[in-house]
């Protein structure tokens, strides 16, 4: 029987509490972040640094706009995919009418949010670390503090916004377009028409229905935002940590979307 070597326990022990330290300084940091976002959103104007809207503009439109053409293109597929397992699901029990009712909670509740989050937390998370990371290691953050400026004002207020405004409207372009391309297959491959299916999806579907959709749309933009930006700005070693902490901002922020979106679903299905 081998023995356990000398001083693995301890070394372990040291991993695991500093690991657990260096998570808890960084959900500290994304929580002093979003105070501090909210303050100089509101109270920048006063101190005199506003929040520029025309910052704000820039930022929707990287996190939105160009965001459009593969975000229409994947939840059309999901869409399409959820009607094709559910027909293929209800036959067996010669309900495969039904299907509508299926897919519309969960492209509504779940898919729409979900798969708009993780694909904006892959395309803008990635491209907030990286830029705030690169501007550590060409001390651009230490300037602006220099010139007077507070760098979560002019850095991460207006990415912040840009998130809560545009992930919701995002999430639900991405609901009528997998909607619509799962009422085109339904309408072929059980010659429903799409008014027929459109009206099976109103009934069915409440305002709380999307409100949960929505409501989860906005945080995973606010988890998505504050995790890039911890991450970008403890990036250290140059171009190959900014690398590394832009691969792991995006493993946070799909992990946290995930699990999110998980207790969301349970504490939806306790009432």
């Amino acid at each position: 029987m081998s023995e356990i070597p000398p001083g693995l326990f301890t070394r372990t022990a040291d991993n695991v509490g500093r690991k657990t330290i260096t998570a808890v300084e960084e959900v500290g940091n994304g929580a002093t972040l979003i105070f501090q976002s909210v303050f100089w959103l509101f109270m920048g104007r006063r101190y005199g640094q506003p929040v520029r809207a025309g910052s704000v503009v820039v930022q929707m439109m990287e996190t939105g706009i160009y965001a459009i053409p593969i975000l229409v293109l994947l939840n059309a597929a999901i869409g399409v995919m959820l009607a094709i397992q559910g027909i293929y699901t209800l036959k067996i029990f010669g309900a495969e009418s039904r299907v509508t009712f299926g897919i519309a909670f969960a492209i509504v509740r779940e898919f729409g949010p979900l798969i708009t989050g993780i694909l904006i937390a892959g395309r803008t998370g990635s491209s907030l670390a990286a830029r705030l990371g690169t501007m550590r290691i060409n001390q651009e953050l230490d300037a602006l503090h220099v010139m007077g400026i507070n760098p979560v004002r002019f850095l991460v207020v207006p990415a912040l916004v840009a998130m809560v405004i545009m992930v919701p409207l995002l999430t639900f372009l991405c609901d009528v377009v997998g909607l619509l391309a799962a009422g085109l297959y339904v309408q072929f491959t059980l010659d429903i028409s799409l008014a027929a299916y459109f009206d099976q999806v109103v009934d069915v579907l409440s305002v709380g229905d999307l409100m949960h959709g929505l409501g989860k749309s906005i945080l995973f933009g606010v988890l998505i935002c504050i995790i890039g930006v911890v991450n970008g700005a403890s990036v250290t070693g140059g171009a190959e940590g900014v690398g590394k902490v832009t691969t792991r901002s995006v493993v946070q922020a799909i992990s946290a979307i995930v699990l999110t979106d998980m207790i969301f679903a349970y504490i939806a299905t306790l009432g």
